[in-house]
């Protein structure tokens, strides 16, 4: 009886999770200092991260979450509804763009743990004060810088709020030893930088969408490898003219979308979406005024992009297929559409279906 006991006893503790103070220093160096794992959170950004990080328990923790970024990739937003319904019963915060984000809602919700964006701390300015002088502990992570050390960082950051320190760990480091093979290789080979212009095709062809500059998909060309056309005129995120992309003449052209956008002809990738269809939306860019003077349409090396892979743990696939594209003799060992699928496998309760990468 007494064994039985004793057995029960250590079958109960396992499944406790017993909090400790831990004091962190977070991407803007702010020196925080919480409990571990934080019983009750709200997740400002990178949602899917924060399940992959601190697995699919840590959303039991969440208490409010800023839902659009997730609700934009649709599809995927059902997938995950699918599996785990009670995402929808959680409360939603608003957003620091379009300042709806609500501070009275966030102070009523009583978080012990508040983890934004770097943008999104640097949006709300005093607000932050407000939050904090109610008791709340403000951590800031950034994966749209789109470099190494923010990414192994704020993955370390999130193990600490989900208590998975030594599963975040491992991601980091698996995320770095990508980026560094594909460097070295890089810089082994020491070939010439092929120009390469990316674009979020939301919009259409009609339209020119927003390009990159050292952040998110601009990062993630640099570190594979190319010469970042927009890099001279966009320092974040903006619109090159169309003079200035005819003049700088990609050799290469990478076209991102969402599982829907604005119109017939924009850009669609992702979660549902068809190959067929998505390539059918770029070869439409082909037809775009000028275009076929331009390198790349001429040589036929157009490349469509999940526009969701991106400013994300997850992006290493996508430094793979950017390297893999403007090097497919160097890199043509690497399989990045598995990667990205095997991220799901390996970290995530759900098994995406779709199209993530294509080309013509």
């Amino acid at each position: 009886m007494l064994q039985k006991f004793i057995g029960l006893m250590t079958l109960l503790l396992a499944s406790v999770s017993f909090a400790a103070p831990v004091t962190i220093t977070d991407v803007l160096d702010r020196e925080v200092t919480f409990e571990s794992p934080a019983q009750r959170v709200v997740v400002g950004f990178y949602p899917e991260d924060y399940m992959a990080i601190g697995t699919e328990a840590a959303y039991d923790r969440v208490v409010g979450l800023s839902k659009y970024i997730w609700q934009a990739r649709s599809a995927n937003w059902e997938m995950y509804l699918k599996h785990r319904p009670s995402l929808d019963d959680i409360p939603g915060i608003g957003r620091v763009d379009t300042k709806t984000f609500s501070v009275e809602k966030v102070i009523s919700l009583n978080p012990d743990v508040i983890m934004l964006a770097d943008w999104q701390f640097k949006g709300l300015g005093e607000d932050i004060d407000r939050l904090e002088q109610a008791g709340m502990t403000v951590v800031v992570v950034d994966y749209n810088a789109q470099t190494v050390e923010r990414h192994v960082k704020s993955t370390e950051i999130i193990g600490h709020i989900t208590g998975q320190v030594d599963r975040a760990k491992t991601m980091a480091n698996d995320y770095q030893q990508n980026v560094e093979m594909i460097t070295e290789r890089l810089a082994a080979a020491n070939l010439p930088k092929p120009r390469i212009y990316t674009e979020f095709g939301a919009t259409g062809i009609n339209e020119i969408g927003y390009t990159f500059g050292k952040n998110m998909w601009g990062a993630i060309a640099t570190t594979a490898g190319g010469d970042n056309i927009s890099a001279p005129h966009v320092e974040w995120w903006g619109m090159l003219s169309a003079e200035q992309i005819l003049a700088s003449d990609p050799e290469l052209i990478v076209i991102t979308g969402y599982e829907t956008g604005n119109g017939d002809d924009a850009m669609v990738m992702g979660q549902g979406v068809d190959e067929g269809v998505a390539k059918e939306r770029l070869a439409g860019f082909k037809d775009r005024l000028g275009w076929s003077t331009l390198t790349a349409v001429k040589e036929n090396r157009l490349y469509g992009a999940y526009h969701g892979a991106c400013r994300t743990i997850f992006d290493g696939a996508m430094i793979q297929f950017y390297a893999k594209a403007l090097y497919p003799e160097l890199f043509e060992d690497l399989d990045p559409e598995q990667a990205y699928l095997d991220f799901y496998q390996r970290y995530l309760p759900v098994q995406p279906e779709g199209t993530f990468l294509t080309k013509l």
